[in-house]
């Protein structure tokens, strides 16, 4: 957990909760060595979230696909605007 902690650059009690919610729902698996808990990441019990959002996916992508036309529409703008003197 240690390594975790630094990594993230969190509180050692903090990391240890959320580390305690992913086991207590199965995303991460952890076994003892020694005075050691070795956490590794269920892949499995990501699926299912996994198909959740893909299922979103492709609407989310439009609806960027549009806003950045119009946020280049709002910034073509914009520059006509500047160079007319607006």
């Amino acid at each position: 957990m240690n390594e975790l902690v630094a990594l993230l650059g969190l509180a050692q009690p903090p990391v240890s909760k959320h580390l305690k919610v992913l086991r207590d729902v199965g995303v991460v698996l952890v076994r003892q060595d020694g005075r050691q808990r070795l956490y590794r990441l269920n892949g499995q019990a990501l699926k299912p979230i996994y198909e959740w959002v893909s299922a979103y996916e492709r609407s989310w992508s439009e609806r960027f696909e549009q806003m950045d036309t119009v946020l280049e529409d709002l910034k073509e703008k914009e520059q006509d605007d500047e160079r007319s003197g607006q």
